[in-house]
């Protein structure tokens, strides 16, 4: 990991995790944080969920993160702390695994592995982007939810056999799925925040996806991988790609790469490094339907947009669907139209009957 030179990047002083959390994961996190109480008895059921077995057992398997050991990261997170104005700052540790991966853990107290395949994948301006996509992570209170995620999950499976049961849970938990991948979008957002260099969040997607030799890739052709993902084939491959997500908690890397570039183009990225972003200390007062028609407009403006061919075809026939109510609506207006004329008609020559 080659140390970059040092830059200078823009504070974000008081910013609110929902600058830069997707609108999908903003609605849930809106509503939980605004059910109270709700997050102590999360927390309170951590000891259950085994939150400090596992903390004892990273602190005794791995290397934290400080001022003597692994320095360069211990500096990048103080960075990213300061830049993100974050008041806590959570531990890190860094595990022995040729396997390039990086997660929060942790209920009560959240903390992040990273494994030394993925310090040993990325440069220093890469690195720093995984960073701050896990303090995003930390700050937005996903670990409390994926650890709710996780166990859901283990009780899906306990339970499968359950015809009733099982289908309900497995609803929940594809829903939870669905936040989660989400919620893996808003962490990097949070990542570009950080490190304030688009090109290295797309190499670290680009790299995730098909190891180091970045000089065989292209950025480019990279992106045009995930238009050709959304547009090709069939209504069988719309079918096939609901399938190939419905357990992933992750996004793949091809359509978070493109994700990313689309939220920089948007604007919203800019806007946020010039100061226009919410604020933490307004965080109590969000209104829950403001974020519910927020998340709505983001799906709506995604099936509006999207060349699936699956979503296509539900568009098209709810177009047409829409078109033929119309005509029949139409229809049925002039009939009723028709109909109330001949009564209007019929009630004028009564009437002139009556006073012969």
């Amino acid at each position: 990991m080659a140390e970059s030179p040092d830059r200078t990047r823009t504070r974000l002083p008081g910013i609110s995790s929902r600058a830069w959390e997707h609108p999908a994961d903003r609605t849930a996190l809106v509503t939980l944080r605004s059910l109270s109480g709700f997050d102590t008895v999360l927390k309170t059921l951590s000891g259950l969920f085994r939150e400090r077995q596992h903390r004892l057992m990273y602190l005794a398997t791995s290397v934290r993160v400080d001022a003597r050991q692994f320095r360069s990261i211990h500096d990048m997170r103080e960075d990213c702390v300061s830049i993100l104005d974050a008041s806590t700052t959570p531990e890190f540790f860094v595990l022995q695994d040729p396997q390039p991966n990086a997660f929060t853990i942790g209920m009560d107290t959240p903390f992040v592995v990273l494994t030394t395949g993925m310090i040993d994948l990325m440069d220093y301006e890469e690195l720093r982007f995984v960073v701050g996509h896990e303090l995003g992570h930390a700050l937005s209170g996903h670990a409390v939810y994926r650890t709710v995620l996780l166990h859901l999950m283990r009780l899906a499976g306990s339970i499968g056999w359950m015809p009733v049961g099982g289908w309900a849970l497995r609803a929940i938990v594809a829903a939870l799925m669905e936040w989660s991948r989400k919620s893996e979008l808003s962490g990097d957002r949070a990542g570009l925040l950080c490190s304030q260099d688009p090109d290295a969040a797309i190499r670290v997607q680009m790299k995730l996806a098909g190891g180091p030799r970045l000089a065989s890739m292209n950025t480019v052709a990279f992106l045009e991988q995930a238009a050709e993902y959304e547009a090709s084939g069939d209504l069988r491959d719309g079918v096939l790609k609901l399938l190939n997500l419905e357990l992933q908690t992750h996004p793949f890397s091809v359509l978070r790469a493109a994700e990313l570039r689309k939220w920089v183009k948007s604007g919203e990225y800019r806007r946020i490094l010039e100061g226009d972003y919410p604020l933490r200390a307004d965080d109590k007062s969000a209104s829950i339907g403001d974020e519910i028609r927020g998340a709505a407009r983001s799906y709506k403006e995604s099936f509006d947009q999207s060349e699936d061919p699956l979503i296509r075809t539900v568009r098209d026939v709810g177009r047409d669907f829409g078109t033929a109510a119309q005509t029949v609506g139409d229809g049925i207006n002039d009939v009723v139209s028709n109909i109330s004329s001949k009564l209007a008609d019929w009630r004028v020559n009564r009437d002139r009957n009556d006073d012969n």
